[in-house]
Protein backbone atom coordinates (compact mmCIF):
# COMPACT_ATOMS: atom_id res chain seq x y z
CA UNK A 1 0.00 0.00 0.00
CA UNK A 2 0.89 3.50 -0.88
CA UNK A 3 0.29 6.70 0.54
CA UNK A 4 0.09 10.58 0.14
CA UNK A 5 0.07 13.73 2.24
CA UNK A 6 -1.00 16.83 1.70
CA UNK A 7 0.31 19.94 3.75
CA UNK A 8 -1.91 23.13 3.69
CA UNK A 9 0.66 25.86 5.63
CA UNK A 10 -2.01 28.77 5.92
CA UNK A 11 -1.35 31.83 8.25
CA UNK A 12 -3.49 30.86 10.96
CA UNK A 13 -3.80 27.19 10.65
CA UNK A 14 -1.84 24.42 8.98
CA UNK A 15 -3.68 21.38 8.35
CA UNK A 16 -2.04 17.72 6.99
CA UNK A 17 -4.25 14.80 5.06
CA UNK A 18 -2.54 11.67 4.33
CA UNK A 19 -4.84 9.36 2.03
CA UNK A 20 -3.92 5.95 -0.16
CA UNK A 21 -3.79 5.03 -3.46
CA UNK A 22 -7.56 4.41 -3.53
CA UNK A 23 -8.01 8.75 -2.44
CA UNK A 24 -9.79 7.45 0.92
CA UNK A 25 -8.45 10.37 3.49
CA UNK A 26 -7.08 8.13 6.64
CA UNK A 27 -6.06 10.74 8.54
CA UNK A 28 -6.28 14.57 9.08
CA UNK A 29 -4.81 17.35 11.45
CA UNK A 30 -5.66 20.68 12.07
CA UNK A 31 -3.20 23.11 14.29
CA UNK A 32 -2.17 26.33 14.99
CA UNK A 33 0.46 27.50 12.62
CA UNK A 34 2.14 29.55 15.14
CA UNK A 35 5.30 31.73 14.75
CA UNK A 36 6.91 28.94 13.31
CA UNK A 37 5.34 27.45 9.83
CA UNK A 38 7.76 24.91 9.49
CA UNK A 39 7.24 23.39 12.66
CA UNK A 40 3.97 23.81 12.36
CA UNK A 41 3.85 21.53 9.53
CA UNK A 42 5.71 18.73 11.15
CA UNK A 43 3.76 18.51 14.39
CA UNK A 44 0.53 18.19 11.60
CA UNK A 45 2.37 15.96 9.75
CA UNK A 46 3.00 13.65 12.94
CA UNK A 47 -0.58 14.16 14.16
CA UNK A 48 -2.28 13.08 10.89
CA UNK A 49 0.23 10.34 10.43
CA UNK A 50 -0.22 8.94 13.72
CA UNK A 51 -4.45 9.17 13.22
CA UNK A 52 -4.19 7.15 9.93
CA UNK A 53 -1.57 4.81 11.60
CA UNK A 54 1.05 5.26 8.26
CA UNK A 55 4.76 5.80 9.34
CA UNK A 56 6.50 8.72 7.44
CA UNK A 57 8.88 6.51 5.60
CA UNK A 58 5.69 4.76 3.83
CA UNK A 59 4.66 8.08 2.06
CA UNK A 60 5.21 7.93 -1.49
CA UNK A 61 5.27 11.73 -2.01
CA UNK A 62 4.39 14.76 -0.33
CA UNK A 63 2.24 18.16 -1.79
CA UNK A 64 2.52 21.84 0.28
CA UNK A 65 0.31 24.30 -0.43
CA UNK A 66 -0.41 27.53 1.40
CA UNK A 67 1.10 30.84 2.15
CA UNK A 68 4.21 29.00 4.00
CA UNK A 69 4.16 26.45 1.30
CA UNK A 70 7.75 27.31 0.38
CA UNK A 71 9.15 26.93 4.01
CA UNK A 72 9.29 23.32 4.88
CA UNK A 73 10.91 20.80 3.73
CA UNK A 74 8.84 18.14 3.98
CA UNK A 75 7.25 17.99 0.31
CA UNK A 76 8.48 17.45 -2.92
CA UNK A 77 6.35 19.80 -4.79
CA UNK A 78 4.16 22.74 -3.78
CA UNK A 79 1.29 24.32 -5.80
CA UNK A 80 -1.09 27.18 -5.28
CA UNK A 81 -3.83 27.48 -2.60
CA UNK A 82 -6.43 27.94 -5.77
CA UNK A 83 -5.32 24.76 -7.32
CA UNK A 84 -5.64 23.44 -4.08
CA UNK A 85 -8.66 24.47 -2.73
CA UNK A 86 -9.97 23.81 -6.27
CA UNK A 87 -8.98 19.86 -6.61
CA UNK A 88 -9.83 19.37 -3.31
CA UNK A 89 -13.35 21.03 -3.85
CA UNK A 90 -14.02 19.16 -7.00
CA UNK A 91 -13.17 15.66 -4.93
CA UNK A 92 -16.08 16.03 -2.56
CA UNK A 93 -18.14 18.06 -4.78
CA UNK A 94 -17.59 16.78 -8.44
CA UNK A 95 -20.31 18.92 -9.99
CA UNK A 96 -18.45 22.32 -8.58
CA UNK A 97 -18.31 25.46 -10.71
CA UNK A 98 -17.57 28.23 -7.69
CA UNK A 99 -15.49 27.57 -4.75
CA UNK A 100 -16.40 30.23 -1.65
CA UNK A 101 -13.11 30.09 0.23
CA UNK A 102 -12.88 31.83 3.10
CA UNK A 103 -9.96 31.54 5.87
CA UNK A 104 -8.65 33.49 8.28
CA UNK A 105 -6.78 36.51 6.62
CA UNK A 106 -7.66 36.61 2.81
CA UNK A 107 -10.83 35.02 0.77
CA UNK A 108 -11.21 33.63 -2.85
CA UNK A 109 -13.60 32.96 -5.51
CA UNK A 110 -12.58 30.13 -7.63
CA UNK A 111 -14.64 29.64 -11.15
CA UNK A 112 -14.21 26.44 -11.96
CA UNK A 113 -14.68 25.48 -16.31
CA UNK A 114 -17.39 22.74 -17.33
CA UNK A 115 -13.66 20.84 -17.89
CA UNK A 116 -13.31 21.11 -14.01
CA UNK A 117 -10.29 23.15 -14.53
CA UNK A 118 -9.56 26.40 -12.58
CA UNK A 119 -10.96 29.32 -15.10
CA UNK A 120 -10.46 32.31 -13.09
CA UNK A 121 -10.12 33.94 -9.50
CA UNK A 122 -10.87 36.89 -7.09
CA UNK A 123 -8.55 36.93 -3.93
CA UNK A 124 -9.56 39.57 -1.29
CA UNK A 125 -6.27 39.91 1.07
CA UNK A 126 -6.12 43.84 1.14
CA UNK A 127 -8.77 43.82 3.88
CA UNK A 128 -10.00 41.92 6.33
CA UNK A 129 -13.67 42.28 4.86
CA UNK A 130 -15.51 39.04 4.50
CA UNK A 131 -12.62 37.00 6.17
CA UNK A 132 -11.89 35.36 9.42
CA UNK A 133 -10.21 38.48 11.08
CA UNK A 134 -13.60 40.47 10.08
CA UNK A 135 -15.33 37.95 12.21
CA UNK A 136 -13.20 37.69 14.79
CA UNK A 137 -13.10 41.32 15.69
CA UNK A 138 -16.66 41.64 15.64
CA UNK A 139 -17.01 38.41 17.97
CA UNK A 140 -14.53 40.63 20.60
CA UNK A 141 -16.59 43.43 20.49
CA UNK A 142 -19.83 41.65 21.16
CA UNK A 143 -17.80 39.52 24.12
CA UNK A 144 -18.88 36.77 22.70
CA UNK A 145 -17.12 33.31 21.89
CA UNK A 146 -16.12 33.07 18.36
CA UNK A 147 -17.79 29.65 18.08
CA UNK A 148 -20.93 31.44 19.24
CA UNK A 149 -21.18 33.63 16.53
CA UNK A 150 -23.25 30.91 14.22
CA UNK A 151 -26.07 29.58 16.24
CA UNK A 152 -26.29 32.98 17.92
CA UNK A 153 -27.23 34.56 14.57
CA UNK A 154 -29.82 31.98 13.19
CA UNK A 155 -31.88 33.45 16.05
CA UNK A 156 -32.05 36.37 15.01
CA UNK A 157 -35.75 38.25 14.86
CA UNK A 158 -35.34 41.02 12.80
CA UNK A 159 -32.96 42.14 9.82
CA UNK A 160 -30.22 44.58 10.75
CA UNK A 161 -27.69 46.34 8.88
CA UNK A 162 -24.26 46.75 9.31
CA UNK A 163 -23.47 49.09 6.29
CA UNK A 164 -19.78 49.40 6.72
CA UNK A 165 -17.27 46.23 5.08
CA UNK A 166 -14.25 48.24 6.76
CA UNK A 167 -13.29 46.53 9.59
CA UNK A 168 -13.09 49.51 11.97
CA UNK A 169 -16.04 50.99 10.91
CA UNK A 170 -18.28 48.37 10.73
CA UNK A 171 -16.95 47.77 14.58
CA UNK A 172 -18.11 51.18 15.31
CA UNK A 173 -21.02 50.33 13.93
CA UNK A 174 -21.61 47.33 16.04
CA UNK A 175 -20.33 48.92 19.50
CA UNK A 176 -23.66 51.41 18.65
CA UNK A 177 -25.95 48.98 18.06
CA UNK A 178 -25.01 47.26 21.65
CA UNK A 179 -25.17 50.53 23.49
CA UNK A 180 -28.85 51.38 21.89
CA UNK A 181 -29.49 47.49 23.56
CA UNK A 182 -30.23 45.82 19.72
CA UNK A 183 -30.59 42.54 20.67
CA UNK A 184 -26.68 40.41 20.13
CA UNK A 185 -28.36 37.68 17.77
CA UNK A 186 -29.60 40.56 15.46
CA UNK A 187 -26.83 42.70 15.26
CA UNK A 188 -24.54 39.24 14.84
CA UNK A 189 -27.55 38.28 11.84
CA UNK A 190 -26.39 41.82 10.72
CA UNK A 191 -22.57 40.77 10.69
CA UNK A 192 -23.06 37.41 8.83
CA UNK A 193 -25.14 39.37 6.11
CA UNK A 194 -22.48 42.39 5.56
CA UNK A 195 -19.88 39.41 5.07
CA UNK A 196 -22.48 37.35 2.86
CA UNK A 197 -23.26 41.05 0.25
CA UNK A 198 -19.21 41.26 0.34
CA UNK A 199 -18.88 37.45 -0.77
CA UNK A 200 -21.94 37.78 -3.27
CA UNK A 201 -20.45 40.94 -5.02
CA UNK A 202 -16.97 38.70 -5.77
CA UNK A 203 -19.10 35.73 -7.36
CA UNK A 204 -21.15 38.54 -9.58
CA UNK A 205 -17.83 39.91 -10.42
CA UNK A 206 -16.45 36.72 -11.46
CA UNK A 207 -19.50 35.43 -13.24
CA UNK A 208 -19.80 32.16 -10.98
CA UNK A 209 -22.36 30.23 -11.70
CA UNK A 210 -23.57 27.50 -9.36
CA UNK A 211 -23.15 24.99 -7.60
CA UNK A 212 -21.19 26.98 -5.09
CA UNK A 213 -19.15 25.44 -2.95
CA UNK A 214 -17.62 26.63 0.33
CA UNK A 215 -14.33 25.80 2.00
CA UNK A 216 -11.81 27.11 5.15
CA UNK A 217 -12.85 27.58 8.83
CA UNK A 218 -15.20 30.34 8.42
CA UNK A 219 -17.63 27.79 6.60
CA UNK A 220 -18.00 26.09 9.82
CA UNK A 221 -19.69 29.09 10.78
CA UNK A 222 -23.65 28.35 10.06
CA UNK A 223 -24.93 31.26 10.21
CA UNK A 224 -22.31 32.66 7.20
CA UNK A 225 -23.51 29.55 5.26
CA UNK A 226 -27.57 30.38 5.69
CA UNK A 227 -26.79 34.28 5.30
CA UNK A 228 -24.88 33.09 1.72
CA UNK A 229 -27.48 30.50 0.94
CA UNK A 230 -30.28 33.93 1.05
CA UNK A 231 -28.31 35.83 -1.13
CA UNK A 232 -27.36 33.37 -3.63
CA UNK A 233 -30.94 32.00 -3.51
CA UNK A 234 -29.10 28.36 -4.00
CA UNK A 235 -27.29 25.97 -1.73
CA UNK A 236 -24.11 26.19 -0.53
CA UNK A 237 -22.23 22.78 0.00
CA UNK A 238 -19.67 22.19 2.94
CA UNK A 239 -18.02 19.31 4.05
CA UNK A 240 -18.02 18.23 7.73
CA UNK A 241 -14.61 19.67 8.02
CA UNK A 242 -14.08 22.58 5.17
CA UNK A 243 -10.84 23.26 6.86
CA UNK A 244 -9.40 20.40 5.10
CA UNK A 245 -10.29 21.00 1.46
CA UNK A 246 -6.74 22.57 0.73
CA UNK A 247 -5.05 19.51 2.14
CA UNK A 248 -6.66 17.21 0.83
CA UNK A 249 -6.47 18.79 -2.80
CA UNK A 250 -2.81 18.86 -2.37
CA UNK A 251 -3.07 15.15 -1.39
CA UNK A 252 -4.50 14.55 -4.33
CA UNK A 253 -1.94 16.36 -6.46
CA UNK A 254 0.41 14.44 -4.55
CA UNK A 255 -1.03 10.98 -5.85
CA UNK A 256 -1.31 12.75 -9.11
CA UNK A 257 2.71 13.52 -9.73
CA UNK A 258 3.50 10.46 -8.19
CA UNK A 259 1.78 8.92 -10.68
CA UNK A 260 3.04 10.89 -13.15
CA UNK A 261 7.13 10.26 -12.45
CA UNK A 262 6.40 6.62 -11.75
CA UNK A 263 4.97 6.59 -15.54
CA UNK A 264 7.74 8.91 -16.96
CA UNK A 265 9.65 6.00 -15.83
CA UNK A 266 8.50 3.20 -17.13
CA UNK A 267 8.37 4.92 -20.81
CA UNK A 268 11.51 5.54 -20.44
CA UNK A 269 12.84 1.98 -18.83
Amino acid sequence: MIFFCGIDIGSLSTDCVIIDNEKNILGFSIIPTGHNAMEAALKAQEIALGKANVSKDKLSFTVSTGYGRYGTSLSQKSFTEITCHATGALHFFPNAKCVIDVGGQDSKIIKISQSGKVEDFMMNDKCSAGTGRFIEVMANSLNTPLEKMGSLGIKSKKDININSTCTVFAESEVVALVAKNVPKADIINGIHKSISKKLKSMVIQMKCLPPYVMTGGVAKNIGIRTALEDAFGKNVDVISEPQIVGATGAALLAKREYNKISTELKTKS
